[in-house]
């Protein structure tokens, strides 16, 4: 039964092997989960899936070869948009609310897939159907105790299932950035070492120094196993940026928790003779930037973060900042930063499919020696690989 979904996983490109397989059925010849379909999905996952960016497709494969949940959802019976705009709201007394009949997990799946089934036209307020405002416990905008939300937002907080929401979907390669998926992509450049106060128990030597002691309690402790990269980030902010400011913002967030030794700087469209680091004293606290090129120890990671979108003389001219007169420029200042830190990456939050429009993005990209990378999951993954080389 297995081997079939084995193969299903290898369908879906999941990268399992005959070991982790076997591993698999070892667990579950020794009893170690439960006879549970919940067990065995979490189960499964531990140990075919090594990597979280698979754990969409994982699902989806679990659902197709188990006829789960989730295979009530297939692409074949999307309902259309119109269906689900929210056009009246009906008032229900808590009484009526009351009154309002529960399916129950499972019958409540059951119906719904038929529903998909039978359903041919859009509905509004009623009790039955896949619909808006009503009684019914699917679509949205409406009052049940126990449904299915499909479509808009929620708000009575009563859906036992969420159609649009799938765990872990975000970890798609080709989708944009969230925090977590951040924190995720940047623990590829992660270099730990024990450092500082010994607060954490070292347990297997707790263990040999006790038995050398003869069964004398002998605790040895240790420094705490910390991430030792050093990361410098300069931040490109407004003007054009002002389109990626999420993004940008979901990035600094988890870059700050992930990397502990993170230093970061603004500029605008281009780095020149200073930064700064809060843009509400720009103009009175700046920080020349020769400084910050001989603060810095040369294993530092250097990562810019702008769209590269500017005229191609804010690079290539002195004097050519939108801002004020620089005396030299901005393309001396980078090479400047590429030659104190080797190792360095500039992440384009603008979608990709638009650099090859930009004349700046191309001058900029071969300043970086190609070293741009898209503000995706897949970009950033690629920019830490570099950076760990």
């Amino acid at each position: 039964m297995l081997i079939d979904f084995f193969f299903t996983l290898k369908d879906a490109k999941i990268p399992v092997s005959i070991k982790e397989f076997l591993t698999l059925l070892e667990a579950m010849q020794k009893n170690v989960i439960a006879p549970s379909m919940d067990d065995f999905y979490y189960l499964s996952r531990l140990t075919m899936v090594k990597d979280e960016a698979h754990y969409d497709k994982f699902d989806r494969a679990f659902a197709q070869y188990f006829k789960g949940i989730n295979a009530a959802f297939d692409n074949n019976g999307a309902i259309p948009l119109d269906w689900l705009v929210k056009r009246m709201q009906r008032e229900l007394s808590e009484e009526q609310k009351a009154q309002l009949e529960k399916f129950g997990y499972d019958k409540l799946m059951d119906r719904l897939a038929e529903l998909l089934k039978e359903q041919k036209e859009r509905h509004e307020g009623g009790s039955k159907w896949i619909g808006t405002g009503g009684t019914s416990p699917f679509g949205n905008g409406g009052t049940n105790p126990e449904g299915v939300r499909i479509g808009g937002k929620g708000g009575n907080r009563t859906a036992v299932k969420v159609w649009e929401a799938r765990a872990y979907k975000d970890y798609d390669t080709e989708r944009e950035l969230g925090t977590r998926n951040i924190k995720v992509a940047l623990r590829r450049l992660r270099k730990f070492a024990r450092e500082g106060a010994e607060d954490e128990l070292a347990l297997d030597a707790t263990i040999r120094a006790t038995a050398n002691n003869a069964g004398f309690l002998d605790i040895k402790m240790r420094p705490e196993r910390r991430n030792k990269v050093k990361v410098l980030m300069l931040f490109d902010v407004g003007g054009t940026m002002d389109d990626h400011i999420e993004r940008t913002e979901e990035l600094f967030s988890a870059s700050k928790t992930e990397f502990k030794n993170m230093e970061f700087f603004y500029f605008h469209n281009c780095v020149y003779d200073y930064m700064w680091k809060n843009n509400r004293r720009r103009n009175s606290e700046r920080f020349p930037t020769w400084d910050i090129l001989r603060k810095y120890p040369p294993d530092t990671k250097l990562i810019f973060v702008g769209d590269a979108t500017m005229s191609p003389y804010e690079i290539l001219q002195p004097g050519g900042s939108v801002e004020y007169n620089n005396e030299e420029a901005g393309a001396a200042w980078l090479a400047r930063f590429t030659a104190a830190f080797p190792k360095f990456v500039w992440l384009n939050p603008e979608p990709e499919q638009l650099w090859q429009y930009r004349q700046s993005v191309a001058i900029i990209r071969q300043l970086m020696n190609n070293r741009m990378y898209g503000l995706t999951i897949s970009g950033l993954e690629q920019a830490m690989r570099t950076l760990s080389k």
